[in-house]
């Protein structure tokens, strides 16, 4: 194997290029990236925007001069790929130009979703997932003359900037159509509690309401909810995202929202890999594929991606759905099937709220309100019985347990 390419440089990207490199690989590397800034932590972004992080922190591996030299890579900043031809391993770029390759990672992550609205408006409407998204909102926020905004989305990302909203002072309503927060990691019962909270903190919610339009009025903006209008000087969609995979066709890789890979990062083309938030890989509690978008698992990813290339014995294990955040002065902890069925166990202690359900011997799902730091031993728990592994929690961790608000029944419950 003499040449690999590259497609995406974010935390997947990085990591099997360094990999390569540590395997002993002394071929050539090509990185097509569509920026020409280093790879960067979406989850960061926030912090940036309300001044809470400098620039340089959102970039954990350094600069792009310094990885590229540390690294031999050669990188194809502002790429922009207009095809994939996988059966001949080719990129082939928007100016016509192809290059055929040994071994292809596809590690191109996901973009913000904007629905199609019919007046979108040209000024004041934000997304938030990139280096740019952060300084393009940053400096609007900076110019001192948003008094009020608009999140659309209880997701994870929504949650932070209507934090970076109240702690700026600025009036923040917070809309969605599921009818609780974090629909997709909190079941309704804890949805509504952290609700409860979040408005006690200053943040409207208009949930149970879906977003028809956007557009501009001599007031700044307007923006049209199934029940009702608001107003707002600036909105930011945080209402999910999608891969970037447009570049693929009918004969490339097999594609199920995300590609889909094997424990070995193998898509269904030989010699074509997939890693990060455009690989659908394997959920160890569902056992089908899926994408599981966040930063741990990608790098896993790409460093597994790297081996199968090599001939290396690799196997990505797959993950557990889970979300932790922290907003607002709380904590929300999810892991597993936000909609599993089975014995609802409830636990609640001085603020500290625990949700769990139990369903075949096994924890199905888990929220947590307010107590990060029995989210670790809980989720190594339900990870190794996903896993297969029949060994009960620890002594030390169950020491961690009791001095953090759950009982000797509540633990046996859990294990049991």
């Amino acid at each position: 194997m003499e040449k690999i390419a590259i497609l995406g440089f974010g935390c997947a990207g990085y990591h099997c290029a360094k990999t390569l490199r540590e395997e002993g690989f002394e071929g050539a590397i090509h990185v097509y990236s569509d920026t020409d800034l280093p790879p960067y932590n979406p989850m960061l972004t926030t912090y940036y925007t309300g001044h809470r992080l400098p620039w340089k922190a959102l970039f954990p591996f350094g600069s792009l001069k310094s990885i590229a030299q540390s690294l031999s890579l050669n990188i194809h900043r502002r790429a922009k790929i207009s095809r994939l031809d996988a059966v001949r391993r080719e990129v082939v770029l928007e100016n016509g130009k192809r290059s055929r390759y040994d071994a292809i990672l596809i590690a191109t992550g996901a973009r913000v979703f904007v629905p199609p609205l019919p007046h979108m408006p040209e000024r004041d409407v934000y997304v938030m997932r990139t280096p740019a998204d952060a300084e393009a909102l940053r400096q609007r926020l900076d110019q001192g003359d948003v008094r009020s905004g608009v999140v659309v989305g209880a997701s994870m990302v929504g949650i932070k900037v209507a934090e970076l909203f109240q702690r700026a002072g600025i009036r923040c309503v917070l809309a969605d159509q599921a009818p609780t927060l974090f629909p997709l990691a909190a079941v309704p019962e804890v949805g509504r509690e952290l609700g409860r909270r979040v408005e006690e903190k200053g943040v409207c919610l208009r949930l149970g309401q879906r977003l028809t339009d956007l557009r501009e009025s001599e007031a700044g903006l307007e923006v049209c909810l199934e029940q009702e209008t608001l107003q707002a000087d600036v909105v930011v969609l945080a209402i999910g995202t999608r891969p970037n995979l447009d570049f693929l066709d009918a004969d490339g890789p097999r594609v199920d929202r995300g590609v889909l890979v094997n424990q070995r990062m193998e898509t269904s083309v030989p010699g074509i890999y997939a890693a990060g938030d455009c690989a659908s890989a394997l959920n160890i509690q569902s056992g089908n594929n899926q994408i599981i978008g966040l930063w741990a698992n990608a790098g896993y990813q790409g460093v597994t991606a790297a081996g199968a290339m090599l001939g290396k014995t690799v196997r990505y294990p797959g993950s557990l759905l889970h979300n932790i955040t922290h907003f607002l002065d709380m904590d929300f902890i999810g892991f597993g099937d936000v909609n599993a069925q089975g014995e609802v166990l409830r636990c609640s202690n001085d603020g500290f709220y625990l949700y769990a359900v139990r369903r075949e011997g096994k924890l199905a799902l888990v929220n947590i309100v307010d107590n990060h730091i029995i989210s670790g031993v809980i989720k190594n728990y339900m990870t190794r019985r996903f896993l297969g592994h029949q060994e009960p929690i620890s002594p030390m961790q169950r020491v961690i347990l009791l001095r953090n608000g759950l009982s000797e029944p509540m633990i046996d419950l859990l294990e049991h």
